[in-house]
């Protein structure tokens, strides 16, 4: 397992402020909606998938796009049906175009339990940088992190998600042209 790798760069009390000021104009709403039905129906329609996936990133859509209907039902079916966080990200990850951090979003949208969302720019407001590739130990590392910063402040998922998010955007030095995705 990995070691304390993750440190909060600014304080705990302003979590609220940060994310008073997330400046994203992404459709959450309508995400949220979308993972509340597919919680309701134990799987995802592709149309909503695909949603998901678009809202990460736009640069796999395509391979997202030719997971079929079925493909996408049995994956998230098994995936939101199992208790083990393992099988449920590697499930996901089987689909075409869904890695990490795409996977990561469909757990954060649809699943019962909470999961963050795996992003560079969270990464990077923990005071981490985002590794060469990831493994399920590094994933994991990062969900209880985030779980315990989320219970220990009484914030939600989102919540953090979104501080980690602004903070990163109005502090982090720009990347490199190309690269990087909304999270």
């Amino acid at each position: 397992m990995y070691p304390r790798i993750f440190k909060l760069k600014f304080p705990r009390v302003e979590i609220a402020h940060w994310t008073d000021r997330y400046s994203y104009t992404g459709d959450d709403q309508s995400l949220e909606k979308l993972g509340a039905a597919a919680r309701d129906r134990g799987y995802l329609r592709r149309t909503e998938f695909l949603a998901l996936c678009r809202w990460k990133t736009a640069r796999t859509v395509k391979q997202c796009s030719s997971n079929s209907a079925q493909q996408i039902q049995d994956a998230t079916q098994l995936a939101f049906s199992t208790s083990d966080d393992r099988a449920k990200i590697g499930i996901l990850r089987l689909l075409a175009g869904v890695d990490w951090a795409t996977a990561s979003v469909v757990l954060h949208f649809c699943d019962r339990q909470p999961y963050p969302i795996l992003d560079f720019r969270a990464l990077w407001s923990l005071g981490s940088k985002q590794p060469s590739s990831y493994t399920f130990d590094f994933w994991w590392a990062y969900t209880t992190f985030i779980r315990q910063l989320a219970g220990s402040t009484g914030h939600s998922m989102r919540t953090i998600d979104r501080a980690l998010w602004q903070y990163s955007k109005e502090h982090q030095p720009p990347r490199r042209r190309g690269v990087g995705c909304r999270g």
